[in-house]
């Protein structure tokens, strides 16, 4: 596989940095953004993103291997993810397919019942944004550990 497009222009890299950045902090939760983005990456199949989420997760945030590993399986692992995660993780999989072209009722009002409006507003950001980044890396084709800014 050879890499497309070896650089961002530095005002769309500098804006998406600085989307994910403010969604991540209005977010509040380190490991909860981690864990959406990973859960989208899985999904949109890029490596780059799921290397360095995955990195993020478990030597800065703490995360546990066994945590990650079920992530692609979070509906059938029990209480190992929290009602508040698994909410995020169902809005994440509607947001990042959008099979049906909205996202269902049902999947927004329960992450409601978890998040307040702020939180909510800021969990879509990192949601979006990540699903912009795993666009950009896919079409370019980079790899793990490549230049990806």
């Amino acid at each position: 596989m050879t890499a497309r497009m070896t650089q961002l222009d530095p005002k769309v890299r500098d804006a998406m940095v600085a989307f994910g950045a403010a969604a991540k902090k209005g977010l509040g939760d380190p490991v909860l953004a981690e864990l959406v983005m990973i859960r989208a990456s899985q999904i949109n199949e890029c490596a780059f993103c799921l290397d360095m989420h995955v990195d993020v997760a478990v030597e800065k945030n703490g995360e546990s291997a066994k945590r990650i590993a079920l992530l692609n399986a979070w509906r059938e692992a029990g209480e190992l993810y929290s009602a508040r995660e698994r909410a995020a993780l169902a809005l994440t999989e509607a947001v990042t397919v959008l099979t049906e072209g909205f996202v269902p009722d049902e999947v927004y009002g329960l992450a409601a019942k978890h998040f307040s409006e702020a939180e909510l507003a800021h969990l879509i950001g990192v949601i979006t944004v990540i699903n912009s980044w795993n666009r950009l890396m896919v079409s370019r084709r980079i790899e793990p550990g490549g230049p990806g800014w």
